[in-house]
């Protein structure tokens, strides 16, 4: 078969359509388990709209995000990681999804970032989804003992017209470090800073001195898990406009999700 007629979901399972520069993950292990996603969307309250949306992987019935993550490993985490972009990117192009899709990335998978991002672009240019529109989110808790490349693989993405975001902020292992090597578009604050901060005055001055920070940076601030109208209403009060949780949508499988009418009021 010609390689330009193999999709890129095909070619995950190709060891000779990876990146020729690349030769250790043609060492890696094929994946034995497949699973599908859920769309939860984030909205931009002042402008009473939908931002973006975040890819959540499930199973393929729907099972929760650790049943998959439980099966991911070292041998088959490069095949995964790849497997979680095109199948996200598929998806969102399918459902016609118009707004940014947000694809939670492994570091830890990435062994060079110009050829590992090679089947991420030819899944936007195939399904015709805007590469432009795609957000990389960065999980901060996932220990990395060398900074230094996850700053060139953030480099690389915005050289190439990504966004980037780092997920779960003040929770992981680098904290406020991570800032001083490289500045990501979106900083994404972990729900247990959101979880009850209306009453809780330690993760009030946790958040605004975060929110503070970032408008020094030109960051943007979103705050995920947010449940109750008081969260909603404190994180408001701090310039916070980007927001994501049940209060407005829950993960839609395989769907794009529809705003709570009530989380707007």
């Amino acid at each position: 078969m010609n390689e330009s007629r193999i999709s890129p979901v095909d070619k995950l399972s190709d060891i000779s359509c990876l990146p020729p520069d690349c030769n250790r993950c043609k060492e890696l292990d094929d994946l034995d388990f497949d699973f599908c996603f859920a769309y939860q969307p984030i909205v931009d309250f002042h402008a009473r709209n939908i931002f973006a949306h975040e890819a959540l992987v499930r199973g393929i019935n729907g099972e929760s995000a650790f049943s998959v993550l439980a099966k991911v490993n070292d041998n088959n985490r490069y095949r995964f990681d790849q497997s979680c972009r095109v199948k996200a990117i598929k998806l969102a192009a399918e459902l016609g999804m118009q707004e940014l899709l947000s694809i939670n990335f492994l570091p830890n998978a990435v062994y060079e970032p110009a050829a590992c991002i090679r089947l991420t672009l030819e899944a936007a240019q195939t399904f015709k989804f805007p590469k432009e529109q795609i957000i990389f989110e960065m999980v901060e808790s996932e220990h990395l003992s060398d900074r230094q490349h996850l700053t060139n693989i953030v480099e690389k993405y915005r050289s190439m017209g990504f966004s980037t975001a780092i997920d779960d902020f003040g929770s992981g292992y680098s904290g406020l470090n991570l800032l001083s090597e490289f500045q990501p578009d979106i900083i994404k604050i972990d729900m247990d800073l959101v979880r009850n901060i209306d009453t809780n005055k330690v993760k009030q001055a946790i958040v605004s001195g975060i929110v503070h920070i970032s408008q020094q940076l030109n960051i943007k601030v979103l705050a995920e898990g947010i449940e109750t109208k008081a969260e909603r209403d404190f994180l408001l009060s701090t310039g916070i406009s980007l927001l994501q949780g049940y209060l407005f949508c829950k993960p839609a499988f395989q769907a794009i999700g529809t705003i709570n009418d009530d989380a707007w009021i």
